[in-house]
């Protein structure tokens, strides 16, 4: 099994240094690609320093996000594409710990390790919870859009997650129409070709900062793209788990209530409002919201693996 980190970059070549020599260190050897999306900093110069030992890509303008990803991943030779934004990095046996726990589940297409949050010098600031029932487990197909639907199958952002090659490419890649979110809408998709696995190890680097893109994106625009999101979730739940779905309409006042509490604790009372009324008068969207803070449910079938 043959891994191709994919590391996307954009005027951060500071913060690009640390990825990639977090790339290049990892304890078994992978195909290295780093994908400029038109960078006006040092950034081409640093990664022709490094001759051979990286794939480089730079597009002739900045295609955002998904554009960079759909770049690399036309590049990549893996069997399995990680996911590395700029300003994240791995632990050096991420690849390692990957490869073992996917010989294990081989249906799997998508693969989600957990992560440590850190500010911009690298220290500390929180950690992904534990998912699930031991280390390493699995949820099967079939539950997989359910279990996302009501925030019992967590993947995470970009760091955490490896796709299966072949799975992302039928999946369609990641859509150029979307500007956040764009992540966990390839996730929905890359799901409907297999199982989902879980290895619950920090094997992974978040950099928490204010020039993060999704920190400068309005919480109403926010919970438009996760309404979104959980259409289009909610239109592939299999026939097995409609009898236990809540309603559209009551999973989009549980969003508008979750983002109206984002606004309430960020002081934001007019967006508060906004947002969350009248959504905060529905028993049904409390009783959703209560569920996907649950991390004791078992209507999802999460199963582990020796």
């Amino acid at each position: 099994m043959k891994f191709s980190i994919l590391i996307t970059t954009y005027n951060r070549v500071n913060l690009l240094r640390r990825a990639v020599e977090s790339a290049l260190g990892q304890t078994v050897p992978c195909e290295v690609i780093v994908v400029d999306n038109a960078s006006t900093d040092d950034t081409q110069a640093y990664v022709a320093s490094l001759g051979d030992r990286v794939v480089y890509h730079r597009n002739a303008t900045n295609t955002n996000h998904s554009g960079a990803v759909n770049a690399g991943a036309s590049l990549a030779t893996g069997d399995w594409i990680k996911l590395v934004d700029d300003d994240d990095y791995l632990a050096d046996t991420c690849i390692e710990a990957m490869t073992h726990a996917i010989a294990q589940r081989p249906q799997a297409v998508i693969c989600s390790c957990l992560a440590i949050q850190v500010d911009g010098q690298g220290s500390p600031l929180s950690r992904t919870p534990p998912r699930g029932p031991s280390e390493l487990f699995y949820v099967p197909q079939a539950a997989i859009h359910y279990g996302m639907l009501i925030e019992q199958v967590p993947f995470g952002t970009p760091i955490q997650v490896a796709v299966r090659r072949d799975a992302f490419l039928q999946s369609g890649c990641w859509d150029l129409s979307m500007t956040s979110c764009d992540d966990i809408d390839s996730w929905v998709r890359v799901t409907e070709h297999g199982d989902a696995l879980f290895l619950d190890r920090y094997l992974a680097y978040r950099t928490m900062w204010p020039g993060g893109y999704d920190q400068k994106i309005a919480l109403l625009r926010r919970r438009d793209t996760n309404a979104l999101i959980k259409q289009r979730i909610y239109e592939r739940i299999s026939a097995a788990y409609r009898d236990r779905v809540p309603t559209l309409d009551v999973v989009n006042d549980y969003l508008s209530l979750h983002w109206g509490l984002v606004a309430l604790k960020q002081r934001r009372l007019g967006a508060a409002y906004a947002l969350g009324f009248p959504a905060v008068l529905s028993p049904a969207a409390w009783r959703l919201f209560c569920l996907a803070r649950s991390r004791q449910t078992t209507l999802v079938p999460k199963i582990p693996l020796a």
